[in-house]
């Protein structure tokens, strides 16, 4: 399993037995045909490592299993984003002629961009509309984009609209005849026809600021605002693509920018780290999307300090914020019961918490 991008740590320990290529022959093959009984996120991850196994019998067994799954089996793995993206990539493959499934797999935001290319190249009309629905996406990936503006099977609505959106977006490339068509439409002919304006591209601003490396040297003072400036001038689509190219002080300004898109590719960028995630729980001007995607990120959670955080920031939609506040400490729920900075329907949740606690002291002292 020289070749497979996941350990043995991405299973439970009690199941690393059935995909270790030193474990006995039958244990494998078990997990191989299904018969080991694993969450489904976990019986899709087995099964994705098993193709990897020495032993050919047991790696086309897997294969075979994971193309047969039950969907509803496959609908609790394909829709979790902690099953990771090589495993979606496969499954997106062994899958290829069922909708629904690849439906699950564009719509999961594990899923790398480039699995979602693949797809949008072959997908039918209404596959192809799902896909150019997530515009975050479209911009982040030029190989995305052609594919769902050159598949001959999208309906020509949706190629209309997915390049007017990229062409509002900055998005110029002169060898795709349908965003040439957009720049037409949206600019008129002698626009159109125009050079390209010079803004800084991704590439160019990491470069002459050297701001790709994480925990490199900060910008000098003197270039600081320069650099800001810069990013300013830049296009939708390029900051987007910097989000991903960008060390922290990149993403910092990305993370305040008034367009949502940006400020989502900075969030979900793979280098962010839990510091700067913790700084978007406690800024009270955060983007309401920004601060629901850290809502709902499993792995950002199991930090005590973010859950505490975002019970305390009044931009935190409130049925949110009282979901997470049983999880919090006495000594927290107290200070948060007496708090006016918090909003009412948390301080007043966290008042009746602590009575609710301290009743049967106080009963018990009569």
């Amino acid at each position: 399993m020289a070749d497979c991008p996941l350990t043995l740590e991405a299973l439970p320990p009690n199941f690393r037995k059935h995909v270790d290529p030193a474990a006995p022959k039958p244990l494998r093959g078990m997990a191989a045909k299904g018969l080991v009984p694993m969450a489904p996120t976990q019986s899709a991850t087995a099964l994705f490592m098993l193709t990897f196994d020495p032993d050919p019998e047991i790696a086309a067994q897997a294969e075979k299993t994971a193309a047969g799954l039950p969907e509803r089996l496959l609908s609790a793995a394909l829709r979790d984003a902690d099953l990771h993206p090589s495993a979606l990539d496969f499954f997106a493959r062994v899958l290829a002629g069922k909708e629904t499934c690849l439906e699950w797999i564009c719509l999961n935001t594990g899923t790398a961009d480039d699995t979602v290319a693949r797809i949008a190249g072959e997908a039918s009309e209404k596959l192809c509309d799902l896909i150019s629905q997530n515009q975050l996406r479209l911009l982040r990936s030029e190989a995305l984009l052609r594919a769902v503006l050159g598949n001959p099977r999208a309906l020509k609505s949706t190629v209309d609209e997915t390049a007017d959106f990229a062409v509002r977006s900055g998005v110029r490339l002169e060898d795709v005849p349908a965003l040439v068509e957009a720049r037409r439409r949206i600019f008129g002919e002698e626009a159109a026809a125009a050079p390209a304006e010079e803004t800084p591209s991704a590439e160019q601003i990491v470069e002459t600021f050297a701001v790709a490396e994480e925990g490199g040297q900060p910008i000098e003072e003197g270039k600081r605002l320069t650099f800001t400036q810069q990013v300013m001038k830049m296009s939708i689509s390029q900051k987007i693509k910097l989000a991903t190219l960008g060390n922290k002080e990149a993403r910092t300004i990305l993370l305040r920018d008034s367009n949502k898109l940006v400020a989502m590719a900075a969030i979900q960028s793979p280098r962010i780290t839990d510091g700067e995630v913790l700084a978007m729980a406690n800024n009270r001007t955060a983007q309401d999307d920004v601060l629901r995607y850290i809502c709902s990120n499993r792995e950002w959670l199991k930090n005590y300090q973010l859950k505490l955080s975002l019970v305390k920031n009044p931009k935190v939609p409130l049925p949110t914020a009282m979901r997470f506040l049983p999880l919090l400490r006495d000594t927290d729920v107290r200070e948060l019961s007496r708090s006016r900075n918090v909003p009412s329907g948390v301080q007043n949740m966290a008042r009746a918490m602590v009575a609710k606690r301290e009743a049967p002291k106080q009963g018990g002292g009569h």
